[in-house]
């Protein structure tokens, strides 16, 4: 059974920065796209960024220029690095992986992690 095990969440000034990681853990490689969303409050599950096994990364436009994905294939580990933090980054951070290249949809999803920013 895979999980997605988030860590790195918090509370932070705005401007300030977080790092947050996601880990899959179980006996598969995830040869999909990991990604992060986020879900402010109040307000539906919106997408954050995602990087595919090749490199090839997307950015949600509030995040653009803030936000970094990175990855570690071998480790099924993907890590968001937020920078300038706003107030309106505030949310719960979810972390997605497919399990293949081609799913058309996300097959695991981490259990959340708070991030809050103070203004």
């Amino acid at each position: 059974q895979v999980q997605l095990v988030e860590s790195g969440g918090g509370l932070v000034q705005a401007g300030g920065s977080l790092r947050l990681s996601c880990r899959a853990s179980g006996s598969i490689f995830i040869d999909g796209p990991m990604a992060w969303y986020r879900q402010a409050p109040g307000k539906q599950r919106e997408f954050v960024a995602r990087k595919t096994v090749e490199g090839s990364t997307l950015y949600a436009e509030p995040v653009k220029g803030r936000f970094f994905i990175s990855r570690d294939n071998a480790k099924n580990t993907v890590w968001l690095q937020m920078n300038s933090l706003k107030p309106e980054d505030t949310g719960v951070y979810y972390c997605a992986a497919a399990k293949l290249a081609v799913s058309l949809s996300y097959d695991y999803w981490g259990q959340g992690i708070q991030v809050s920013v103070s203004s």
